[in-house]
């Protein structure tokens, strides 16, 4: 196809070309940006998640077969006590043989004179003890050390004391087989993928399945050492990687600091489900940009001739030459406005004034969100617009056409707007929908029913505007006149504008209120799905929600306040997403890890927030909801007014919801107990404020039903 570029020398046909590459390309390109940025933020979350629970999964199965390997130590050093094995010798024949040989490179009884007993294996040298050391031992317990040896791979031995003799105290000390103790734990524990490293508490790498890693970064070993889990970036050879930390506790058994599992993964893996995204947007970048370039070129060809004449008109206009008229016979809105143009020369007085009446009526009614306020913005100045005797609006009803409500403003414009209900008749939405620009209706015998509020006002003539939004007969503007002469043809054309422009202002509104209705369920349908979890939380969400609006209203929170309240309770819990089932349904009371578990849930619904920008202020709620008034709460002992008062409305409402609920660990308590409990509570778990506005409440529900039945016996 051959392309005339020769149109591009005209402003406005390069001013239009740009505009439409920049409509086409910029919406795409931001559109692939954000999605890129969010899918790459939840691939790398999915990873980390993922590698923590591998680093933890591995950190159990070594502590088990540490323990499995104590286990055995213990009952070796019992058989080595009894006297049959005394004194110990080369040639003793030690039990367990089996054990030992799978777990043990070595094994040896260091007398307390330092001399070494060969039971298995030939054992090196191993580093003298301090006196904790040797404490940790006399009290039965096992010693687990990795001693600092320069110029040899680590070697991990596992000591315990004999019985006493004379000279005092042996020692049996073995060397864990490495491949006893690593074997198998990357297939055991590891994701796919992922590359396991395990290092002491001084940062030497004990194990790792990456070929020839012999240490991590130093600059993240202090904070591994420092922290019990945590995460960063770090680069082997040219391969980035992403890892997660996570400490094993051997302190109470081994007397050894820490040892510290890092689970990595590649960042080129983590991130390789984007690669597709990547080819796929340069193609379709491509495609779109040549079919704007094909539409617009056309487009525009399609648009100069008009076009170059109104400009030839509007010079004469500028020149006072207002006898001049344009011919444009396009086909198209270029043709409407030559014809408005060649009525603006010989009436340009009074369109000017008409311009800029019309002008601020859009400001008003594109400013407008909700039908009331555009249908208040229009009504109250249609007479200074169109000389009409009276001026209604109806609206159909989405749910059934032929019934609706009709603003109506006559008489002086101090008069109010009433609102009246009117019927629609199916021939009556016919004839509206087969003359969508205008309709004349002269008042003979039988009137529109839709048109009876104004008929009533003595009218002889109407002019009806039918409103269509998403080409759907939604309302229909009426202009009414005694005298049918003082409708004149020209005023049609602006009425008809005017309607197009409450249409979409109509559809605007509708839009935003399907939105705000698609937002609402969706969060309604969140807080389903985070109190479907548990059987025993079913409903809690939307009743926390309720209670605590009810409060909230109590307080006097404005709209604004209350919308986020109500967003704020329906997520309070959404951080459950993230604790076990068995937790959350555990009959019996909680283990204090099982508790430190359960109370992140606050923290990880603040993060699963974090990225929506628009529920910043919802965040600080749903994490805080927890706090205590005098400061005892978690995740940040807030106290007192530094707790967000959504959050302190929250406390209050989650706790009287759970207490009024049966709990797989205890049954529902009765309302006034609770009641009592909350009382008693003000001032330390409770603000005293929020407890006035509760106790408000209830005796507002209390009062309420008693009415009722009241009614119903006087009836």
């Amino acid at each position: 196809m051959r392309i005339d570029r020769a149109f591009l020398r005209s402003k406005v046909a390069r001013r239009i070309f740009i505009l439409f590459i920049t409509c086409a390309i910029l919406p795409i390109t931001a559109l692939a940006i954000v999605s890129y940025d969010r899918v790459t933020s939840q691939l790398e979350h999915q990873s980390q998640t993922r590698m923590f629970q591998g680093a933890k999964s591995a950190g159990v199965v070594i502590l088990e077969r540490l323990l499995f390997v104590s286990t055995g130590m213990k009952t070796l050093s019992s058989s080595l006590d009894n006297g049959s094995l005394f004194p110990y010798q080369p040639s003793t024949k030690i039990p367990m043989e089996a054990l030992i040989t799978r777990c043990f490179k070595s094994l040896a009884v260091i007398t307390p004179k330092g001399k070494y007993v060969p039971l298995y294996g030939r054992m090196a040298e191993v580093p003298s003890l301090n006196a904790a050391d040797v404490q940790h031992l006399s009290s039965g317990k096992l010693l687990l050390t990795t001693p600092n040896e320069s110029g040899r791979p680590p070697r991990i031995l596992l000591r315990i004391a004999l019985k006493s003799e004379p000279e005092g105290q042996s020692q049996l000390v073995g060397e864990i087989k490495d491949a006893y103790l690593w074997d198998n734990v990357a297939d055991t524990a590891l994701p796919p993928n992922a590359e396991l490293c395990v290092l002491d508490n001084s940062g030497r790498m004990l194990f790792s399945t990456l070929p020839g890693l012999r240490s991590l970064p130093q600059k993240y070993i202090s904070d591994m050492v420092q922290t019990h889990v945590g995460e960063f970036e770090w680069q082997y050879g040219k391969t980035d990687y992403m890892a997660i930390y996570w400490s094993l506790f051997m302190k109470y058994e081994f007397r050894t600091p820490n040892w510290i599992v890092v689970m990595s993964e590649s960042k080129a893996d983590v991130l390789a489900p984007t690669d597709d995204f990547k080819k796929s947007f340069a193609v379709i970048l491509l495609l779109t940009l040549w079919a704007v370039l094909l539409l617009s070129f056309k487009q525009i060809q399609r648009s100069l001739v008009p076009l170059e004449k109104l400009k030839e008109g509007t010079q004469r206009i500028a020149s006072r030459d207002f006898q001049t008229r344009v011919k444009v016979k396009s086909g198209d809105e270029f043709e409407e406005l030559a014809e408005s143009f060649n009525s603006m020369a010989g009436r340009l007085g009074r369109q000017f004034n008409t311009m800029i009446t019309m002008n601020e009526m859009d400001r008003s009614i594109l400013s407008a969100l909700d039908t009331e306020k555009i249908v208040t913005a229009v009504l109250p100045r249609l007479q200074e617009l169109f000389p009409c005797d009276c001026a209604g609006i109806a609206l159909f009803s989405q749910k059934n056409e032929l019934q609706g409500e009709m603003y109506v403003k006559a008489g002086r414009s101090t008069e109010r707007i009433r609102l009246e209900s009117i019927k629609v008749t199916p021939q009556d939405a016919q004839e509206l929908c087969a003359n969508p620009e205008t309709l004349l209706i002269h008042v003979k015998s039988e009137t529109p029913l839709y048109l009876a509020p104004l008929s009533e006002l003595g009218m002889k003539l109407f002019l009806a505007l039918p409103v269509l939004v998403d080409k759907k007969l939604s309302g229909v503007m009426a202009l009414g006149f005694r005298d049918p002469a003082a409708l004149a043809e020209e005023d049609q054309l602006p009425a008809r504008q005017l309607a197009d422009q409450v249409a979409v202002a109509l559809s605007n509104a509708k839009l935003l209120e399907a939105v705000e209705e698609l937002n609402w369920g969706t969060l309604y349908a969140l807080a389903r799905a985070i109190d479907a979890k548990s059987p025993w939380t079913a409903g809690h969400s939307e009743r926390v929600t309720e209670l605590a609006l009810k409060i909230g209203r109590a307080m006097g929170l404005s709209d604004d306040e209350l919308k986020d309240l109500q967003r704020a309770g329906l997520l309070h819990d959404i951080g459950k997403l993230g604790i076990p089932g068995e937790i959350l349904d555990k009959p019996g009371k909680l283990t204090e890890s099982e508790y430190d578990l359960m109370r992140e849930h606050a923290q990880l619904g603040a993060r699963i927030l974090e990225p929506i920008t628009a529920y910043a202020k919802v965040k600080p709620l749903v994490l805080h909801h927890h706090e205590n008034f005098d400061g005892s709460g978690y995740p940040d002992g807030l106290s007192g007014e530094r707790i967000p008062l959504g959050a302190r409305i929250f406390g209050l409402a989650d706790k009287y919801d759970a207490l009024t609920s049966d709990r797989p660990y205890r049954p529902a308590k009765n309302r006034d107990e609770v009641r009592e409990f909350i009382i008693a509570r003000t001032g330390y778990e409770f603000d005293p404020k929020v407890v006035d506005a509760f106790l408000k409440v209830l005796a507002q529900e209390a009062y309420e039903p008693s009415v009722q039945n009241a009614l119903g016996r006087s009836k």
